[in-house]
């Protein structure tokens, strides 16, 4: 399995004592995490291994995903020399996979996601946002509904692909829960509010598009060894130029991450996830091809089994 695309989990990802193993059996996971403590100024061993209530909050949860999903893939890439044939990740997952292909330093991309999701949260201050989990509709149905309410004057859109049938749309809070009965009456199987206070990938993140562009000029490199698949476009992209574009788009516009699998599947053995299983869940319901999951080293210890066989 030498043709393998690593992919990176997003926000809902997080759980206390994620990266704990890591961290226990790794000089280089605590290096990592010191380092990245000191660059932020708060405490990730606290963060990621006691109990609270930051790590649910947008700008504490991604920094806190993007550390230990690149901790894993740095503990890979220690002990095998496999480059991939690009890099995915689901949402903020694709700021991960930035890093991984070598376009943002480790603690610059920390810092990068912290400040995104200030600015995720700064930018739905006033507005009621959140957002709907939708299982049981194919994509066509919620759009044109969608659409339509729209049209009336409702703030909801498409935000995730996450497969078929499982969609998440984002919002007004209450024009999302109004729609609720609608959805049913569709066919949905469920249609959950998601405890989330931010409504990522729509336009009531519009107005953090402008800081979010100047923080990637900041500190994106124009070095890629592998490229990355768009979260917006679900197409391979290999510049400082188009990075910067599209992660700003990707603030507003929704996550093709169904497309971006189907897109790529037939090109590879198998998909690698670092720091997470979800993606494994989702690929799953989308793909043929095999993922496997580094999310402990145990999981390093397996992975590393099967690709050297």
């Amino acid at each position: 399995m030498n043709n393998a695309i690593f992919i990176f989990p997003g926000q809902g990802s997080q759980k206390v004592g994620m990266g704990k193993d890591f961290y226990d059996n790794s000089a280089l996971a605590k290096e990592m995490i010191e380092n990245a403590s000191q660059r932020v100024g708060f405490d990730f061993k606290t963060l990621l291994f006691e109990e609270n209530d930051r790590l649910e909050q947008t700008e504490f949860t991604q920094p806190a995903i993007l550390l230990v999903s690149l901790i894993a893939h740095a503990l890979f890439m220690n002990e095998v020399s496999l480059k991939p044939v690009s890099a995915l990740g689901h949402s903020l997952g694709e700021f991960t996979a930035m890093s991984a292909v070598g376009a943002i330093d480790y603690c610059d991309a920390v810092e990068l996601v912290h400040q995104r999701g200030l600015l995720m949260k700064e930018a739905c201050i006033g507005k009621n946002a959140g957002m709907m989990a939708l299982l049981g509709l194919d994509d066509t149905s919620v759009e044109q509904l969608i659409d339509k309410e729209r049209e009336l004057g409702k703030k909801v859109w498409a935000a995730n692909y996450n497969g078929d049938g499982q969609i998440v749309i984002a919002g007004n809070r209450d024009d999302l829960i109004s729609l609720e009965p609608l959805f049913k009456e569709l066919g949905a199987k469920k249609a959950l509010l998601l405890p989330m206070s931010v409504a990522s990938h729509c336009p009531l993140l519009s107005s953090a598009q402008v800081a979010l562009g100047q923080y990637l000029e900041k500190w994106v490199k124009d070095v890629f060894i592998a490229p990355v698949i768009s979260n917006v476009t679900t197409l391979a992209y290999q510049s400082k130029e188009d990075a910067i574009e599209l992660l700003k788009k990707q603030l507003v516009e929704p996550v093709r991450y169904k497309q971006s699998i189907l897109n790529v599947e037939n090109d590879i053995d198998c998909f690698i996830e670092f720091g997470g299983s979800v993606l494994k869940g989702l690929n799953k319901r989308i793909s043929q091809k095999v993922t496997l999951s580094i999310t402990d080293m145990k999981s390093l210890e397996e992975t590393l089994a099967l690709l050297t066989k």
